[in-house]
């Protein structure tokens, strides 16, 4: 049997240290790592008119006054905090899947809106906003006439 010698490839090695570590992360947690356990936080759904942009986001455990939403531009910004419970020294936790903290999140909207007009509201852990676009971006109909 004689003994080959093989090339040292160091993208190769790098796969395969990846590949090992996603088979970590299956076997101990159930599928692959989020950033603070949440993943894209929030959920968002987006979609428009022809007036308005419509924003959907599920942001569970939020209080409305540590919400802060703003838009610069095209771009609608998401930010706030979800609060720690007070732990009692007597609790011996068997499970713990929810995630404490900051978090922000910002999105691209497709048209310029009129951010002074716009409205928000939180019920049930789901924030909808309704932002009206700007007059020149919505679509206007010319009446074509038979001559």
């Amino acid at each position: 049997m004689a003994n080959q010698l093989s090339r040292w490839d160091p993208a190769r090695e790098l796969l395969n240290m990846s590949r090992a570590m996603d088979h970590l992360f299956e076997e101990f947690y159930g599928g692959a790592p989020r950033f603070g356990g949440m993943g894209t936080f929030p959920a968002v759904d987006l979609y428009q008119n022809e007036n308005e942009i419509v924003v959907k986001a599920t942001i569970p455990g939020v209080k409305p006054e540590d919400l802060q939403v703003s838009v610069t531009g095209d771009v609608l910004m998401l930010r706030g905090e979800i609060q720690q419970e007070k732990e009692s020294p007597n609790d011996s936790y068997h499970l713990r899947e929810r995630t404490y903290g900051s978090f922000s999140r910002t999105i691209s909207l497709p048209a310029p809106v009129v951010v002074d007009q716009a409205k928000a509201e939180f019920e049930n852990g789901v924030l909808n906003l309704v932002l009206p676009k700007e007059e020149e971006v919505r679509p206007k109909t010319i009446t074509v006439k038979l001559k």
